[in-house]
């Protein structure tokens, strides 16, 4: 019999399609589910004769309870070097190994910049309006130059979305609890006195923070009444870092003028939910990672993992 192994949340069904899952043959069977499982006891019922089981990023987080309801379980893969959601003690408790795949920081920059470009230019209304027959030009666009991007972070993805900024003639500044003045100069960013000032004084924010016990929650009600009526937020990294109750707040009454929305304390956003009707948000359903070169580099290294791991010598393993 061929070890069993499952592809969870391959939402655009090409996970098969995209690297060399045959090489495994017959040693081990594959086989990709499209549909997001929320219940537990489903997931369960799908998994427990799953030997391996390989994941996208944080769609389906790995409990303790889950790796107690998998016996069979031997090989957990995740897409990226970091998963949150993957509880890598109980992993270890049950002799699982986790191990992880590359990940590049293009496709996030690009989204960022699609939300910022698609909220200051009104292009959903627009292009709605001419595909419905609609007023001919309805809104006045936004124009970036001159105006101030902060930076909520500048790691690798930070980084670059800085370079974009001041190749459209913004300025640039950044705050995180541990960005330097040198750091920050070194990509042609002023470094803000502080993540007030920083909020105070941009026209567009951009979060690119790890979530963490530091960063979950830093934009609360108070942070979210310092910012300009007529800024825009953008959030691409981890939706927990904004209070949600105070984002919409702040959406529904005005405060701030827009914002684009990447990720959400739910995924998939439940139908009801009003991040998907409020007209001042262009909001995509978490794609920043997704993008044709990532997914070949996660799957052609997920197949990588699983043979490396079967010859008993596993790689890129989480710890």
């Amino acid at each position: 019999m061929p070890l069993q192994c499952r592809i969870l949340d391959d939402y655009q069904n090409v996970a098969l399609s995209l690297a060399g899952w045959q090489a495994l043959a017959p040693q081990v069977e594959c086989r990709a589910l499209t549909q997001h499982i929320s219940d537990e006891d489903e997931l369960v019922a799908q998994l427990q004769d799953a030997e391996i089981v390989v994941i996208m990023r944080e769609r389906t987080p790995f409990s303790a309870a889950l790796f107690a309801r998998l016996p069979k379980l031997k090989l957990l893969i995740t897409s990226g070097m970091r998963n949150a959601s993957v509880d890598l003690a109980a992993a270890r408790e049950h002799g699982v190994t986790v191990c992880g795949t590359g990940s590049g920081s293009t496709a996030p920059v690009e989204l960022t910049w699609a939300l910022i470009l698609g909220l200051a230019r009104h292009l959903v209304t627009e292009n709605n309006a001419l595909r419905q027959n609609g007023p001919w030009q309805s809104t006045v666009g936004n124009g970036l130059s001159g105006k101030r991007l902060g930076l909520l972070g500048l790691g690798k993805i930070g980084q670059k979305v800085a370079l974009i900024a001041q190749a459209f003639g913004m300025e640039v500044s950044a705050w995180s609890q541990n960005l330097t003045v040198e750091r920050a100069a070194e990509h042609r960013v002023e470094l803000a006195a502080s993540k007030e000032a920083l909020l105070k004084t941009s026209d567009v924010v951009s979060v690119h923070l790890v979530l963490s016990g530091r960063t979950r929650g830093l934009l609360g009600a108070p942070e979210l009444a310092l910012m300009k009526p007529d800024a825009l937020l953008i959030n691409t990294s981890r939706a927990a870092i904004v209070d949600q109750s105070a984002l919409l707040h702040a959406l529904q009454t005005g405060q701030i003028a827009g914002a684009g929305l990447d990720v959400f304390e739910t995924e998939p956003l439940p139908p009801a939910d009003p991040f998907r009707t409020l007209p001042n948000v262009l909001a995509t359903p978490h794609l920043g990672y997704v993008s044709d070169g990532n997914y070949q580099a996660y799957f052609r290294e997920a197949v990588e993992d699983i043979q490396a791991f079967l010859a008993g010598n596993p790689v890129r393993t989480l710890s």
